[in-house]
C-alpha cells in the first residue's frame, strides 16, 4: 500500500498523503471508499497518529479524501476545482523536470518518449 523512506528529505506525513492521493487518482482506492482509520493506518505504518492525521487533513484540503463525523474518511475522486490547481503543479514540476533533463543532454525526443511511456501505464 504505503511505503515510508526515512531517506526521503519529505516529512513522513507528505509521503502518506502523496502515498494515498496515487492511490485515489490511479483507481487503487475507489471513489467513496473509506480510507483506512487513522488508527489502523498508524499502526501498520508504525507512526504516530498525528502523522496520519495531518496528512487526511491535507488530503481533505486538496479534495482527495472526504471525512464524515463517526463514520471515517472516504476518497474523492473525480472533476473538481482542486484538480486544476493540481494539474498546474504538476505541469510546472513536468517543466522543470524536463528543463532538467535537457539541460543534463536528453533530447527532446527521449523526454517525449517518457511522456508517452507515463501514458502507458
Amino acid at each position: 500500500m504505503i511505503t515510508l523512506n526515512y531517506r526521503d528529505a519529505r516529512p513522513i506525513y507528505e509521503q502518506v498523503k502523496d502515498g494515498l492521493r496515487k492511490l485515489i487518482v490511479s483507481g487503487a482506492i475507489a471513489d467513496g471508499e473509506k480510507l483506512p482509520s487513522v488508527r489502523q493506518l498508524a499502526s501498520q505504518l508504525a507512526i504516530n497518529p498525528n502523522t496520519i492525521q495531518r496528512a487526511y487533513n491535507e488530503l481533505e484540503a486538496e479534495g482527495y479524501a472526504a471525512s464524515v463525523p463517526g463514520k471515517g474518511s472516504f476518497a474523492v475522486r473525480g472533476e473538481r476545482a482542486h484538480d486544476d490547481a493540481r494539474r498546474q503543479e504538476l505541469a510546472e514540476r513536468l517543466r522543470e523536470t524536463a528543463a532538467e533533463l535537457r539541460a543534463m543532454g536528453m533530447s527532446q525526443s527521449e523526454i517525449e518518449a517518457l511522456c508517452k511511456e507515463g501514458e502507458e501505464k
